[in-house]
């Protein structure tokens, strides 16, 4: 049995795609999951399964949800081995209180380092980026963030391809697996 965490893409974001916590709850059980939970609103669900294939189970889930909610569902997975390593991976500057602190979840399809040339960083002084397997971390300078070109994100086409957390959303969600 893996544990793994489902990163859920574009629900409960702004009214749109409203799904109850134990409305997801239920679909995963149904899809045959185990010791199923979420964490917080924004698509986070904990599971394990006998699966071990990570693609195989992001399309069926997707295939699951679209069907139930009537959304184009997207998922990105991570096990509990992968979330290690990267909250291991974290930069130095992921301690520095006077910037925010983002880890991007990529998916398979844009999970390169060279997804970093593509991001168009306004400098070192107002953010600043690392790529490590799997996830882009992103800290942004309280002072200057509304400088960064980070919070223009949403609008590229590589973002219907990765999710967002919080640094502290990331960390408890690896607590919650451990």
């Amino acid at each position: 049995m893996t544990k793994y965490v489902a990163f859920l893409r574009a629900i409960n974001v702004g009214g749109n795609n409203i799904i109850k916590m134990d409305a997801l709850r239920t679909e995963f059980e149904k899809m045959e999951f185990r010791s199923v939970k979420t964490y917080i609103q924004s698509g986070n669900v904990l599971f394990e399964s006998d699966l071990s294939d990570k693609l195989e189970i992001e399309k069926k889930i997707e295939k699951a949800l679209a069907e139930k909610f009537k959304y184009n569902a997207r998922v990105l997975i991570r096990s509990q081995k992968d979330m290690e390593n990267i909250v291991s991976s974290f930069p130095k500057i992921f301690s520095d209180t006077n910037w925010k602190h983002n880890v991007i979840f990529l998916s398979d399809l844009i999970d390169s380092k060279e997804i970093l040339k593509t991001l168009e960083t306004k400098g070192e002084e107002i953010e600043k980026t690392f790529y490590a397997k799997g996830v882009l971390f992103w800290s942004a300078n309280m002072d200057t963030i509304t400088g960064s070109n980070m919070l223009k994100l949403s609008t590229r086409k590589e973002y219907k391809e990765m999710t967002v957390r919080n640094l502290n959303t990331t960390r408890k969600i690896l607590e919650l697996m451990s």
